[in-house]
């Protein structure tokens, strides 16, 4: 890197790291950088809704750390965004963006953001998302919360930016933090990473704790990051996987600790493995034919890396139709959250100024509080939730469960895997998402393409957000097996540094304020940032 500052819309882990050492920088003149360059885009893109008020005299502590030799590991000092769903006990608030929730407070870190303060990370603050992760209505939008308004995308005005990590998407696409974090249910963090030209990594269910993480499923629900590159998105999974008593579904992590998923980054990866090809998942839409064309050549790429190709591996009819037909799914998900939410998070608040103790407090809450739109923006979701008459404790819903596991594990991907011997899976992302999470299994999505120049621009139902235009980024997925997320990784980055697609795809808007701005004004004595 020398004596030059890293362009923060591209800066790795990696070069951040080394600037630190050197005193090139400090984690002071990072979180104010990052902080400057979110005051100038959000009015704009509405992408973060607070920022961590101690963010800097934590990073005056970490900057103290590293002046006496100690440092916590290679996130140490590096500012990160996580989602607003995403428990922390400081100053901040958890809300999932609602205000029912806004002024409730936490006993303690959620596990993970406990996690990233252990490894030195500075919580910059909390994006926006779509409210209630995308678990409230049928006819909202992606990105909108009551509490942070309507988050855009930055590769076209008024862009869908995909949800419902939707501002974690965004923050991480045009470098308003290192990387960040998201939360995936079925499709929240790939569709999102997709959309705004990043790596994202949904972990296997039980890799990375969701305890003081406001819920849906406990069956699908996963944490993970979303970064630039593939190893800034292993750095940061490194730092947040593990086993943790307070989430008991990471108590079957096959491992005492987690794998090197940073050293798992190898450019040979993908020499001698077998990947399949799912054939008869893939549903082509109007539009889709520059994603299947740009998918056409990715396979040439992996078969060129070495790899051999098994194509229509595909799943059973009868798994195809369920996937397609069925309602269990959302059985599953609607059942999961009557029991979970006030389980797994309402009940542990220890204020809750709104007293939402169930689901039917926050439904009665939001149809009464003008702010959160109702009934412009319904509840429909918790609606049918209520007139399901049951939980994930009666018969019915495990009936459902049942078949989500059939159709997507002995009839679906995971019988693929098995029967024809293979190491992975690889689909367009926008197909990825829904049969891994049947089964609470690993994706890691990278950059494929973007629509071309002439893609006609399609806006949302209610006119608000372009979700085809030109310049949309698209992805590709690597799917396996539970606990597969380093071989997956390994793939990925060895997809990605054959093609860097991430840097042929430029945003429309881009955040001026660069670190020298920030070490130039420092060293003058100047206080504008």
């Amino acid at each position: 890197m020398g004596l030059t500052f890293p362009n923060l819309i591209d800066a790795t882990t990696e070069e951040l790291e080394t600037g630190l050492e050197r005193g090139l920088f400090t984690s002071c003149d990072l979180a104010k950088a990052y902080i400057a360059r979110i005051q100038e885009v959000n009015s704009t893109l509405h992408v973060v809704t607070e920022i961590n008020p101690d963010a800097l005299s934590i990073a005056a502590e970490l900057d103290a750390e590293r002046a006496n030799g100690t440092t916590r590991g290679p996130l140490h000092g590096m500012p990160i965004l996580i989602k607003g769903n995403i428990g922390t006990a400081d100053k901040m608030s958890t809300t999932a963006g609602s205000f029912a929730l806004l002024g409730a407070t936490l006993p303690r870190d959620s596990a993970v953001a406990a996690k990233l303060r252990k490894a030195g990370v500075i919580i910059l603050g909390k994006t926006n998302l779509s409210q209630w992760a995308n678990f409230r209505s049928n006819n909202s939008t992606n990105g909108w919360s009551a509490y942070g308004g309507q988050t855009t995308g930055a590769y076209y005005p008024q862009q869908d930016p995909s949800g419902s990590s939707s501002g974690s998407g965004v923050a991480s696409s045009i470098g308003l933090a290192l990387a960040t974090l998201g939360s995936e249910t079925s499709g929240s963090i790939l569709s999102p990473s997709e959309v705004n030209n990043l790596v994202g990594i949904k972990p296997s269910v039980g890799l990375t704790s969701r305890a003081l993480v406001i819920p849906i499923s406990e069956r699908q629900d996963t944490v993970g990051p979303m970064a630039r590159t593939v190893k800034d998105a292993a750095y940061l999974l490194q730092a947040i996987a593990g086993k943790n008593s307070d989430d008991n579904y990471t108590l079957a992590q096959p491992f005492e600790s987690p794998p090197d998923y940073v050293g798992a980054c190898n450019y040979s990866s993908l020499r001698g493995k077998r990947i399949g090809i799912p054939r008869n998942v893939i549903t082509p839409g109007e539009g889709d034919g520059p994603v299947l064309a740009a998918f056409d050549i990715a396979i040439q790429i992996i078969r060129r890396a070495g790899a051999t190709i098994v194509d229509n591996v595909n799943i059973t009819d009868f798994a195809l139709d369920r996937y397609l037909n069925s309602n269990a799914s959302l059985i599953v998900l609607e059942a999961d959250f009557i029991s979970d939410l006030p389980l797994n998070y309402l009940s542990k608040l220890i204020t809750n100024p709104n007293n939402v103790q169930t689901l039917v407090d926050v439904r009665n809450f939001t149809q009464a509080f003008p702010p959160e739109e109702y009934p412009d923006r319904d509840t429909a979701v918790w609606d049918g939730a209520l007139d399901l008459g049951f939980n994930n404790t009666s018969p019915q819903f495990w009936a459902a469960y049942q078949e989500n596991l059939e159709i997507a594990g002995r009839q679906g991907l995971l019988g693929v895997l098995a029967n024809y011997s293979l190491d992975a899976l690889i689909l367009p992302t926008h197909y990825s998402p829904g049969l891994p999470a049947l089964v609470g299994t690993p994706v890691v999505t990278v950059p494929l393409g973007k629509s071309p120049a002439n893609t006609t621009v399609v806006y949302n139902e209610r006119g608000t957000l372009a979700e085809s235009a030109p310049s949309i980024p698209f992805g590709l997925s690597f799917i396996g097996p539970a606990w597969s997320e380093a071989s997956l990784i390994g793939f990925a980055y060895a997809y990605e540094q054959r093609t860097m697609v991430r840097d042929q795809i430029q945003p429309y808007i881009v955040p001026q304020v660069e670190l020298a701005d920030i070490v130039s004004a420092r060293k003058m004595g100047m206080h504008r940032f």
